[in-house]
């Protein structure tokens, strides 16, 4: 059976939550749930580290404008991550380049991240902190079920991964008002915090 399929899915979750995606991978891996994991995600230091990174992305994913710079940080982060996810689970397959596996996870990931990020800005917009909690929350959770799925069932998972990315960017595309916003009112407070400190610079 082709890898392609699980190369995708894991791309697309990986643009949201990277770290997820290897914990439940590896998790998947040395449980024998799945005999498509590689053996270098499925080792103890691997399994921590993905573990510690990911209970730090989810607190700074829930907090207002921290989930927007931790994006920031991880634009190239999550992209790379997805890539070599692919390449090593197409390395462990065999019936996918791994070249190949790895543009399609990395490029995937960056599709999703940017939905990812630019929802976000979005969102933080609204004034109310609680839609930033449940949208990480949404997330979360659907990364880990959909990746779940996609052992048992990797077509059908593929193709509810293709439709969240498709309809999250035709909704980012209607939200672009509203990132503009957010990078203009981001602009003016880094501005306000300029001459904040050059008022407050003793004379010289």
């Amino acid at each position: 059976m082709s890898v392609l399929p699980l190369v995708f899915t894991s791309g697309w979750a990986s643009g949201i939550n990277a770290y997820a995606v290897v914990l439940l991978l590896g998790i998947f891996g040395a449980t024998g749930l799945s005999d498509d994991v590689p053996e270098s995600l499925q080792r103890p230091e691997i399994l921590v580290t993905a573990g510690v990174l990911f209970l730090c992305e989810a607190v700074a994913d829930k907090i207002p404008y921290v989930d927007s710079v931790w994006d920031s940080v991880h634009t190239v982060i999550r992209p790379v991550s997805g890539a070599v996810v692919a390449a090593l689970l197409a390395g462990q397959s065999g019936s996918l380049s791994d070249l190949a596996a790895g543009a399609i996870g990395g490029s995937t990931a960056l599709a999703s991240h940017t939905v990812k990020a630019g929802t976000r800005m979005a969102i933080n917009t609204s004034p109310e902190p609680f839609s930033n909690f449940l949208m990480s929350t949404a997330e979360d959770l659907g990364v880990a079920g959909i990746l779940t799925f996609a052992m048992f069932h990797p077509e059908a998972a593929a193709i509810i991964a293709a439709v969240l990315l498709l309809a999250g960017l035709v909704v980012l595309f209607f939200l672009v008002s509203r990132i503009r916003r957010f990078l203009r009112r981001r602009a003016q407070r880094r501005e306000e915090k300029r001459l904040a400190a050059r008022v407050a610079e003793p004379p010289g």
